[in-house]
């Protein structure tokens, strides 16, 4: 398996530098990973650094936390996909999801699925999995369904846990064919990484991307 193909580069540590954004890039160009994932403030350098490598630039979308109102996340949106970003991973507002309002929930979904294709973006909505009951989950992947996400994403890496392979299973067994799924938070081994990839997950997202292939690496010259 080219896991690199599944890989979004990630790097959203607070510290982030615009010499990591560099590194993270130029890694990203040479292992044909899948995106590269940034903090919104070096969107406008990914693009620019990235340009003619064919590869992605994903950012996220009131991150960490979800609870921006959903006018700033839409101005976010839009500032994103206009520095170039073509990804977005947006987190969702846990909060009024376990209130029960879920209408907003999905207004706000839809907004940004909206806005992305008509920017001809995807948009991967973080349901944060690790604060969610498995009916929570189930209905979060029927609000992402309804709303026009291309992605459900499990989580943003902030949260008690994240992603696990009952995550993956239950997500797949809510979702249709046509909505992928990305794992996200603790993806730090391979065999983690292939238990999410055969659970469901089509996307895996991780800061240790290089880990991951290094393993494999080890494992093919071991054979």
């Amino acid at each position: 398996m080219n896991l690199a193909s599944y890989i979004d580069h990630t790097l959203l540590k607070p510290d982030a530098t615009p010499e990591q954004i560099t590194r993270l890039c130029a890694e990203a160009a040479q292992y044909r990973f899948a995106s590269v994932c940034v903090p919104p403030c070096y969107v406008r350098q990914a693009t620019n650094e990235l340009h003619g490598t064919g590869v992605p630039v994903c950012t996220v979308i009131g991150f960490p936390l979800g609870y921006a109102l959903a006018k700033v996340k839409f101005f976010e949106a839009h500032q994103a996909l206009a520095d170039g970003a073509t990804e977005l991973d947006m987190v969702i507002n846990v909060g009024a999801l376990k209130a029960g309002r879920l209408e907003e929930v999905e207004e706000e979904i839809g907004q940004l699925a909206e806005l992305c294709h008509l920017r001809g973006a995807l948009l991967k909505v973080i349901i944060e999995t690790a604060l969610l009951t498995e009916i929570e989950i189930v209905t979060a992947c029927r609000l992402c369904e309804e709303a026009g996400a291309d992605f459900v994403k499990t989580s943003t890496g902030f949260a008690s846990r994240g992603a696990s392979v009952a995550d993956i299973a239950l997500m797949r067994r809510s979702l249709p064919a046509a909505i992928r799924i990305k794992a996200s938070g603790g993806i730090r081994e391979r065999a983690f990484a292939l238990a999410l990839v055969q659970a469901g997950a089509d996307r895996l997202g991780s800061s240790d991307s290089l880990a991951l292939l290094e393993e494999s690496t080890h494992e093919t010259s071991a054979t």
